[in-house]
């Protein structure tokens, strides 16, 4: 086994990674090479596409979160008469005042 953390494969993850890389590339004594810092780069892209697809996917099916995108608890929105209410996913109502 060995004693290295198990990756989470989640946003902070990618996060990290990225910030790992622009430290790496900045670092004067010892600069990542640009090829692999490019790489990075557009592996990461495809991951925030995949990320993209699935945040939409949970937007028309009213999740809330993912294995990669956290969950979060809904937003409640106040109502005229004091009460809460859970925004429609999905669409939006505008009504014309005349």
């Amino acid at each position: 086994m060995s004693d290295q953390p198990t990756p989470q494969n989640d946003i902070g993850e990618l996060r990290g990674a990225l910030f790992d890389t622009l430290r790496a590339l900045g670092n004067k004594e010892n600069p990542m090479e640009l090829e692999r810092a490019k790489a990075i780069n557009e592996t990461a892209q495809t991951i925030v596409n995949t990320i993209r697809a699935e945040y939409d996917a949970l937007k028309v099916i009213g999740g809330t979160g993912s294995g990669f995108i956290p969950a979060l608890p809904p937003i409640k929105k106040q109502t005229g008469d004091g009460g809460t209410t859970l925004p429609q996913a999905g669409h939006t109502v505008h009504k014309l005042r005349g």
